[in-house]
């Protein structure tokens, strides 16, 4: 089935919000439900490479595709999960900033850099894990884009680091790429408890409306854990609470995105069961073992569960 590849960077220059840590297990959670999935580490600490498994390599990143030494095929990883590759990333993409501020095509570099990928149709979508500042490279990332998802934790520093990069966004689309969109805000590292952490999402729910994603990522160990282990935590412990709203995230993500055509939402909660006959008038049990309504229905394009 015909894909349409969707660009979307992941950016907030305020650190320490879960920006990589949603980068990396967005894509993990997308690449297990069929999607082909390329993230591209554009953040010179590498922490999402190393948090898909990765190690950092002298020469394998977008550094050289943008300095036109290499086509950016050559420099495409994969990972050891099935769908899921990266464009890693490493020191030298410190000096972008200086090195690249000349450039007259600075603003469309990595656009320009990007395009044959995105041309090929091989990705479902290019997720980009931006550097933590409003620089050229973040520019030039969200200017290649389709859209901005912007994590944010809930606390009151968060709404001034918002009003920057949504502020950076209408000014891109004013001036170089129209059809760049907020893609959404997702709260990340919630504490569900507390009074704060609510006033804070209700104000920006307030504001934005249906951009704010509505599932929130709460604070969880497991997730804190996982990049020391190089696994994303969908993989690495799929019960965890983290895990869980990872994956539901990702469902919404791909409700709000799709690539293949109409998408079917997520399953439901499985109904109650009913309270169970009298052993006379017990029906057989199907040797399936697992109802229907516990697997979530197929999509178009979705390859078989077993494959």
């Amino acid at each position: 089935m015909d894909k349409k590849t969707k660009i979307i960077a992941i950016a907030n220059q305020k650190g320490g919000v879960g920006k990589t840590t949603t980068v990396v297990n967005l894509a993990a959670a997308l690449s297990a439900r069929h999607r082909a999935v390329l993230v591209v580490d554009l953040d010179p600490q590498a922490h999402a490479t190393l948090g898909l498994g990765l190690e950092k390599q002298q020469g394998i990143s977008i550094y050289p595709v943008l300095l036109g030494e290499k086509a950016v095929e050559d420099v495409i990883q994969p990972t050891k999960w099935t769908n899921l590759n990266v464009i890693p990333s490493e020191v030298d993409l410190a000096g972008a900033e200086l090195e690249f501020g000349a450039r007259g095509d600075r603003l469309e570099m990595i656009r320009n850099a990007l395009a044959p990928v995105r041309e090929a149709g091989a990705f479902d979508y290019i997720i980009i894990d931006c550097p933590p500042s409003l620089g050229i490279v973040m520019t030039s990332a969200l200017v290649a884009s389709d859209g901005v998802l912007i994590p944010i934790q809930a606390e009151f520093l968060a709404m001034d680091g918002l009003a920057l990069i949504t502020g950076s966004i209408e000014r891109i689309r004013a001036s170089v790429s129209p059809s760049l969109e907020l893609n959404g805000i997702v709260f990340t590292m919630v504490n569900s408890q507390a009074r704060l952490t609510q006033d804070v999402i209700s104000e920006v729910r307030g504001h934005f409306g249906e951009k704010v994603y509505e599932t929130t990522i709460p604070r969880n160990v497991r997730v804190s854990e996982a990049p020391s282990m190089g696994t994303p935590v969908v993989f690495l412990d799929p019960r965890s609470k983290g895990a869980e709203a990872y994956k539901a995230f990702a469902w919404e993500f791909m409700a709000k995105n799709p690539t293949r055509g109409v998408f079917a939402p997520a399953p439901a909660p499985a109904p109650a069961p009913a309270p169970a006959p009298e052993p006379a008038a017990q029906q057989p049990v199907s040797d399936e073992g697992v109802s229907d309504s516990a697997v979530p229905p197929a999509e178009p394009g979705d390859a078989p569960a077993n494959a």
